[in-house]
């Protein structure tokens, strides 16, 4: 018996660093990516779908992204079931609980803690959020007393694990021993997770997993845009194959910038890019450079912001001085008044603090605009 195993899908979610331009494609990339789910649960000849969690951004989602939700949906073959998340939990507010969800054909919203039959000897035992800040362990608080029958279990639930949770006083954490003392013993058969947005393999059962978010959504994500095709039987370890969807990527590039050969570097690695329109890039700089050659970076960056769906930089993870000898300063000639504010720039730009990395910054941009960064790398 096979199945398709997706977490997280946050339809509606908006990030700060795109704009205008790149949030609608990000928008509907994520939506989109439910369209190759259903591909994906068609080739492996799928029973059903589960989504653990967060289905949606929020419960204050628009109709429109709900309506998008629900047409992408259609496009399934097989059932596909809905776990209410921390995003989206079964509350009074609830979108999992709206008239447009309960009526899509083929969705079935796991509004009830425990069993939820599937068919004869296979069925899910969920474990639904009905508030944002839950009170225990929801898991464990759905899977009691399960009998070792030879019925395929299979856990739906959304939360983060004691052994992956820095948080030992959250009361909601999952406890993970007794979900695998409990697959060792035949009661479950998987435990399908949600919440974490990376792939990711819990415990030494090889049982237990998160499948991730189908598209990426933070730099620090490790594997994301994924989705888990599990084979499961009643005598054997599940069997799990991940399966790429999502169409995004949220690199980080780590540089060490000293030279202008240092920043032709970089311009070749970010020229190498793939899908430059669905990509976020962060940047992380270190080293020192001269005005001339911080002119040549500004250049850089200022055509690939246009290139790429977004551009950032690490500023808790960067460290890159700007210096400016004499030459320099000489070869800016703006004359009179201005050669004294040029001096004090110069002078502030060779201190240390924030003041001293706007006055850098200003060089940087006075250089520029005089001209001075000659042929800047594409």
């Amino acid at each position: 018996m096979r199945f398709v195993h997706s977490a997280d899908w946050q339809l509606g979610m908006t990030r700060h660093f795109l704009d205008a331009d790149a949030q609608p494609r990000y928008t509907a990339a994520r939506t989109d990516a439910l369209r190759r789910i259903a591909s994906v649960a068609r080739e492996a000849d799928a029973e059903f779908v589960v989504v653990c969690g967060d289905v949606f951004e929020s419960n204050a989602v628009g109709a429109r992204t709900v309506a998008r939700a629900l047409e992408a949906l259609a496009a399934f073959d097989v059932p596909v079931y809905l776990l209410p998340g921390n995003h989206d939990p079964l509350d009074a507010s609830s979108v999992l609980a709206s008239a447009a969800v309960r009526r899509a054909p083929g969705v079935v919203v796991l509004d009830t803690p425990g069993v939820h039959e599937v068919r004869p000897g296979v069925e899910l035992v969920a474990a639904p959020w009905t508030s944002k800040r839950p009170l225990c362990d929801l898991v464990a608080a759905a899977t009691p007393d399960l009998p070792a029958d030879g019925t395929v279990r299979i856990v739906v639930g959304h939360g983060a694990v004691d052994e992956l949770s820095p948080d030992r006083d959250d009361p909601a954490r999952i406890a993970l021993a007794p979900l695998e003392d409990a697959v060792a013993a035949g009661r479950l058969h998987y435990v399908a997770l949600g919440d974490r947005h990376s792939t990711t393999q819990v415990g030494s059962s090889g049982a237990v997993w998160y499948s991730g978010t189908q598209e990426v959504t933070d730099r620090v994500e490790r594997d994301p845009g994924n989705v888990l095709v599990v084979e499961v039987s009643d005598a054997s370890p599940p069997k799990v194959e991940p399966v790429r969807v999502g169409t995004w990527a949220f690199p980080v590039v780590r540089a060490e910038l000293d030279s202008a050969a240092d920043v032709e570097a970089l311009a070749a690695r970010l020229a190498a890019l793939p899908a430059k329109d669905r990509t976020v890039l962060t940047l992380t700089l270190s080293g020192s450079l001269s005005l001339r050659e911080k002119a040549l970076l500004d250049d850089l960056l200022a055509t690939q912001a246009h290139l790429l769906a977004g551009v950032q930089q690490w500023d808790r993870h960067s460290d890159l001085a700007v210096y400016a000898d004499d030459d320099e300063l000489r070869e800016l000639g703006v004359g009179g008044f201005a050669d004294g504010a040029v001096a004090e720039l110069a002078a502030a730009a060779a201190a240390e603090g924030p003041a001293a990395e706007t006055a850098r910054d200003a060089l940087s941009l006075l250089f520029r605009l005089a001209g001075g960064s000659g042929t800047a790398p594409a």
